[in-house]
């Protein structure tokens, strides 16, 4: 198996993203963005080819990143899944995932990719916290997360905006000790 990939199923893979990505990436996912994609990480609607080539180059390089690319079987990239903000000295991150397709969604593939790169931050990264935060209008990557064994930690209330309304920051983590106890329990 590649070294660069952490998981497979189904046809779909999880690996490293590599400079060579970065057109398709671009091409597959923001010609154009969906806007549900766009509303549920708050992130703006429209990319530039240059501003996506920029951020996706710059984080291949970054030290405190792994950047992992969501592949479908008939080689598409679907989506990521992404550690970020590693502290090395505190051994902590922030964990995120996007699919940027709607046919991808409701499948269980967000679920998986969720898990694979959590076992990846605890078991290669010696990870003590993995940390992420999802909006209160997204209760299915809440669902997700809690089934992948993170936990509540709290709200920020209001600390968003969903259109023209205020919507919550839900922040939640895993601790090491908590992602072993549910490892054995499987």
């Amino acid at each position: 198996m590649n070294t660069d990939v952490i998981g497979e199923k189904d046809g779909f893979v999880i690996r490293l993203a590599k400079a060579d990505d970065v057109v398709n990436y671009y091409e597959q996912n923001y010609c154009p963005l969906d806007k549900e994609v766009a509303r549920l990480t708050g992130c703006k609607e429209e990319f530039s080819k240059e501003e996506v080539v920029s951020f996706f180059l710059k984080s291949l390089e970054e030290n405190d990143r792994y950047f992992f690319l969501i592949i479908a079987p008939d080689g598409d990239i679907i989506g990521e899944s992404v550690i970020n903000e590693i502290d090395w000295d505190l051994r902590r991150a922030n964990f995120r995932i996007g699919l940027y397709r709607q046919a991808e969604r409701d499948k269980g593939i967000g679920k998986w990719a969720t898990e694979i790169t959590r076992d990846f931050a605890f078991e290669k990264l010696k990870l003590h916290r993995l940390e992420l935060d999802v909006y209160s209008f997204n209760p299915r990557a809440e669902t997700v997360y809690l089934k992948a064994g993170f936990k509540r930690e709290g709200v920020l209330r209001d600390a968003i905006m969903d259109g023209a309304k205020y919507a919550d920051d839900i922040l939640m983590s895993i601790l090491e000790d908590e992602w072993r106890t549910l490892k054995t329990q499987r």
